[in-house]
């Protein structure tokens, strides 16, 4: 390879290579999706699609190659969601608007070909796949910044459905606009937080002193700046690229640890990873006495399960002030030192969900 042309040729024979393999793997994964229709196994396999990632970064690490564990991912999320389409075309509810990021937390998943469907309320995302109208659906839990989301808390302690994966993702705005200068712009379209999240970013570029409106979402920001020449708006990624609006400066927060955990729901029991996390709503039959929470850790101590999340929530149940709480811990719900602590507390306890660990 002395010549561009020839790296470029060589480039050309490995890509119809590349197509090819790819070609050939939905081949098998049409028939995987035949075999999953025909016994009703879940299309979505969290734990399968971690085991790939993992021995497929351990091989590029063995062999020295160029592609970290990063980049693997991001390759093969795409394909894993392509292949899921092919097995069984599936439709996806998620708490909008569209361009919101708990959509940009969807699409990471589930790609850009799924069936979406945006719905207004964390509660509509719930009822739409209890009646069936979607199979998986996408919710906040908690932000690094403001805590837990009470909503989503409340209505796992109601439903029926199960969490089947997490997912951490970073909150990143955007600033973007049409303007061909940034002078030409007279007004910035955000949510209130974005206004207050960017704050820094503004002062530098003397945009504070332009117009800032408050708009109900970081996605109507965008459909605002798409229309309007003279604005710039204040939002994320995937807003900006569904709206057609050019992003003039990336990760313009003034915290960049800011993240969003989000749940993926449905209606299937995930088999063990080796690396999972258990969640639990746990309502004490003693929750007055003293102490009872305290002895209802203690078993977890016992078994040595670690917690990485406890966090208590109104019953709102008309028996005064008493509380429930929400559990994460370590480990599978089949392995047997955790199936023999829920045994202990079964009329205490109500499972929400095993699923595989999620990365930041």
């Amino acid at each position: 390879m002395n010549t561009l042309e020839e790296c470029r040729s060589l480039i050309d024979t490995l890509d119809n290579e590349i197509m090819a393999l790819l070609n050939r793997r939905m081949e098998v994964v049409r028939r995987v999706g035949e075999i999953k229709h025909e016994s009703k196994s879940a299309i979505y396999r969290p734990e399968r699609e971690k085991s790939i990632i993992d021995r497929l970064s351990q091989l590029s690490l063995d062999s020295s190659g160029l592609l970290n564990r990063p980049a693997i991912e991001a390759i093969f999320l795409e394909i894993f969601a392509v292949s899921r389409n092919l097995e069984l075309p599936e439709r996806i509810a998620y708490l909008g608007p569209e361009g919101s990021f708990t959509h940009q937390a969807a699409e990471s998943r589930f790609g850009a070909m799924s069936d979406y469907l945006s719905l207004g309320s964390i509660e509509a995302v719930f009822k739409t796949l209890e009646a069936g109208r979607a199979k998986f659906g996408v919710v906040p839990i908690e932000n690094s910044r403001d805590g837990v989301v009470g909503e989503t808390l409340d209505l796992l302690g109601k439903g029926s459905v199960k969490i089947v994966a997490e997912l951490y993702m970073p909150i990143h705005m955007a600033f973007v606009s049409k303007a061909e200068k940034l002078h030409q712009i007279k007004r910035i379209y955000s949510k209130d937080k974005g206004f207050g999240q960017c704050r820094e970013f503004l002062l530098e570029h003397g945009f504070e002193r332009i117009e800032h409106i408050p708009v109900e979402s970081t996605a109507k920001a965008a459909v605002l700046a798409s229309k309007d020449p003279e604005a710039a708006a204040i939002c994320s990624h995937i807003a900006a690229k569904l709206y057609g609006v050019p992003t003039l400066f990336e990760n313009i927060e003034d915290t960049h640890s800011n993240a969003t955990r989000f749940f993926i729901l449905s209606d299937f029991k995930n088999a063990a990873s080796g690396e999972d996390k258990t969640s639990i709503l746990v309502r004490l039959r003693d929750a007055q006495k003293a102490g009872a929470l305290v002895h209802f850790l203690e078993d977890f101590d016992a078994a040595a399960i670690n917690l990485s999340k406890i966090e208590s929530r109104p019953s709102r149940e008309n028996d005064g002030f008493s509380y429930w709480f929400f559990i994460d811990f370590f480990g599978h719900i089949d392995e047997p030192r955790i199936k023999k602590m829920m045994e202990k507390h079964v009329n205490e306890v109500t499972w929400l969900g095993s699923y595989v660990k999620g990365e930041l």
